[in-house]
């Protein structure tokens, strides 16, 4: 009796170890479509990634042409995906797991902005309603915006871009028709920047189900949204004035205040731990669960114009991703002419590039990678703020963009940017 017992129990513990073994082994393929609790989804790149904008930037692992005299990259960044970008001549100086599909976090609001900035003049007036602002997650990054205020739209995109205003979105939605069709407006304008690898499930960046982008679309979305004046102006906003709640005193008459909101880049306003970047003109940062940290950046020295998108930073320390930024700008800048490009940021699939083909800017050399087309461009000075001693990036002297005039896809274009950047006291 005593061995038909210890036989039973062996062959339950054994059931049991194999339904635990069935079970581990089955949740991630039963929740593959749903978010992940973690900030890191996937710990290695799938190995058929998107080929746009060249063969190697679909590869896995670190891709880079280092010539002679050209530095080494720098060692210590841990990002799972990364590029570097000539912003003129639309070159991808070196790159890491491009285009892995990673949740984006706020950066995503670039598209959002890029897609709904020509909308809607600045000067236009809304009065909040408390529709607007239904369905905004949990946890969300907001400015403030309360119902039955009137903001203008330059609040509602100062708020937007400065706080990474989830609220601020979900107005500008409403504006636009509502949350629906706004990720529908961006989903179409994503597929005409050949931003692949984007699937847009809310306008404001926040984890969804599905919801992903990768660091070269990100940097499309940079490059697209920095051919608008206002997109420039407001991305690289370091503070400004957001208007408050009107409050009524005893006597029943009405003020209203304003309070002041910051830009929460790192590289563009500086940190405990990190100085404001020098040349530094925008772009956006992110942060999720999902996602971990994101950012894309645009920054100007001696001329050359460099973009840098980073996602998702193995290392989670106090602002790592503007730290690993920062390292790949300065690669970049002392490598740019240095190495041969590993593909190209593409045009869009509007852009008629027909009447470009053989072009070259005066004095300047072709990118070597086919399509004819380049990045549009956001320069800056370092300098510093009187006001608080913090260096911020100040007005720029010009720079060369790229516009899309019509269907026309103009290439190196000299284009002066003297109201690019302000000094926000």
């Amino acid at each position: 009796m005593p061995v038909i017992k210890k036989t039973i129990k062996r062959s339950l513990l054994v059931t049991s170890a194999t339904l635990l073994s069935l079970s581990l082994t089955a949740a991630p393929v039963l929740a593959a479509d749903e978010p992940s609790p973690s900030p890191t989804p996937s710990t290695t790149p799938p190995a058929d990634m998107s080929t746009v904008g060249g063969a190697r930037l679909g590869l896995p692992g670190t891709q880079a042409d280092l010539g002679s005299g050209a530095p080494v990259l720098p060692k210590d960044v841990t990002a799972r995906s990364w590029i570097v970008t000539d912003a003129e001549s639309g070159a991808v100086l070196a790159a890491h797991n491009a285009h892995w599909r990673l949740p984006p976090a706020s950066t995503l609001k670039m598209l959002f902005a890029d897609t709904l900035l020509p909308k809607f003049p600045r000067t236009e007036r809304h009065k909040v309603a408390v529709t607007d602002l239904a369905d905004i997650g949990e946890g969300s990054s907001l400015v403030g915006i309360k119902e039955d205020e009137t903001y203008t739209v330059h609040d509602l995109w100062l708020g937007v871009f400065l706080r990474s205003g989830n609220d601020a979105v979900h107005v500008l939605s409403a504006m636009n028709g509502g949350v629906a069709q706004t990720v529908k407006d961006m989903q179409a304008h994503a597929d005409d920047l050949q931003a692949l690898d984007t699937h847009v499930v809310s306008p404001d960046g926040y984890d969804q189900k599905g919801q992903v982008s990768s660091a070269y679309d990100l940097t499309l979305f940079a490059r697209s949204g920095l051919q608008k004046k206002d997109f420039r102006e407001y991305c690289s906003t370091v503070r400004a004035k957001f208007p408050g709640e009107t409050k009524k005193d005893k006597k029943g008459k009405t003020s209203r205040e304003s309070f002041e909101i910051q830009n929460t880049n790192r590289l563009l306003t500086g940190d405990s731990d990190i100085s404001t970047y020098q040349g530094i003109a925008g772009v956006k940062n992110g942060n999720t669960t999902n996602a971990g940290a994101t950012f894309t950046g645009v920054a100007e020295r001696n001329g050359k114009v460099l973009l840098v998108t980073v996602m998702n930073p193995e290392k989670h320390e106090h602002n790592e991703v503007y730290k690993e930024a920062a390292q790949l700008l300065d690669w970049g800048f002392k490598a740019a002419d240095k190495v041969t490009p590993v593909g190209e940021l593409v045009p869009p699939r509007s852009a008629d590039t027909s009447t470009q083909a053989g072009s070259t800017p005066s004095g300047g050399p072709s990118s070597g990678t086919g399509g004819g087309s380049t990045a549009p461009v956001a320069a800056s000075a370092g300098a510093k703020d009187g006001s608080s001693g913090v260096g911020i990036a100040l007005a720029v002297a010009g720079g060369l963009l790229v516009l899309l005039a019509g269907s026309a896809f103009l290439v190196n274009r000299r284009w002066p940017l003297p109201d690019l950047m302000r000094r926000r006291r």
